[in-house]
């Protein structure tokens, strides 16, 4: 068996148990509309954490994802309100604006070698900063364009609605996957986070893989931010307090590890959905407090240190 597999079948496993006891105690947490609401609601999460995935394998973190997410929301809504401009062509600056950013921290951490979360603890204040220079309230947005996003969707069978949301964040996924297990990219990835002497043994040019790293995360926390402001139609500077908690969250209980160098994109989906199965599991519930989903997050969390720990054991025996 393939140990470093193990925390994903675990990942897996934990899923599938959980949601036949959803279903057993309420079967209409089977229906397509629940699990197409699962997809939408979770799709900003899905896509950050796509880019925290790549992060933590390299064995770096990345805090400042939350506010880059509340930023974008802010400055997409404030350019649509002021310029005129087409949603399309402030995505494409977004974008540009954020994968300079994320590049730019991972130059810092490189360069002057400081921990990437210093850097990065710098860098969510920098963002949230930003953010309350364009507007310190929330701005709602009005445009065409968003109202036709948001009613693009495929009807699934049982009256499920796929949303664009949604299949943004699949796609996100999937071409995350491709990324880091299908490319020279994704394998400097890996031997970065085994160890960094390691790497420069191997021939990996650490400083271009660093910065690939943290401009991979700023690009999918803009695109988060896109996402965002099509779920919400509107910018806030406040907005996603914590998020980047929830995105490590999602990445280690999909069964990456914390120490770098093993995980699977895969894993991070499930992982996301398992924390939005939680969520929904309380809303059908309807006598939970909302805190539940803190806590049972929480000892999910422990569980899987628990397990990464017993595997960092095996691969030191072998």
């Amino acid at each position: 068996m393939n140990v470093h597999a193990l925390p994903l079948y675990a990942t897996i496993l934990i899923f599938l148990l959980a949601y036949a006891i959803c279903i057993v105690q309420f079967p209409a947490m089977l229906s397509t509309r629940v699990i197409g609401n699962l997809l939408t609601d979770n799709a900003f999460l899905g896509i950050v954490a796509v880019g925290m995935t790549v992060v933590i394998i390299s064995g770096g973190i990345d805090l400042s994802v939350g506010s880059v997410i509340a930023f974008s929301g802010v400055f997409i809504a404030v350019l649509l309100r002021d310029t005129g401009l087409h949603p399309a062509a402030v995505f494409a600056l977004l974008l540009v604006v954020t994968t300079a950013f994320g590049a730019a921290m991972g130059g810092m951490i490189h360069v002057l070698a400081m921990p990437p979360f210093i850097v990065t603890l710098a860098g969510m204040f920098l963002a949230r900063g930003a953010g309350y220079m364009l507007s310190i309230d929330s701005v709602p947005i009005d445009h065409p364009a968003y109202e036709a996003m948001q009613r693009a969707y495929y009807v699934m069978p049982g009256g499920g609605r796929l949303t664009l949301l949604g299949v943004v964040m699949l796609l996100s996924v999937g071409i995350g996957m491709i990324v880091l297990h299908r490319t020279r990219f994704g394998t400097n990835t890996y031997a970065l986070g085994g160890g960094e002497a390691t790497a420069r043994l191997m021939g990996v040019a650490v400083g271009r893989t660093t910065m690939m790293v943290y401009a991979f995360s700023g690009f999918m926390a803009g695109l988060a931010g896109i996402a965002f402001s099509v779920y919400t139609s509107a910018g806030y500077p406040l907005a996603t307090v914590g998020v980047e908690l929830n995105a490590i969250a999602a990445v280690v209980i999909g069964g990456t590890l914390l120490a770098g160098g093993s995980g699977y994109m895969f894993g991070t989906l499930i992982g996301v959905l398992t924390m939005g199965l939680i969520q929904t599991y309380i809303v059908f519930d309807g006598s939970l407090s909302s805190w539940w989903t803190k806590i049972v997050i929480g000892a999910l969390l422990l569980l899987f240190i628990m397990l990464q720990k017993g595997l960092l054991r095996l691969r030191v025996s072998a």
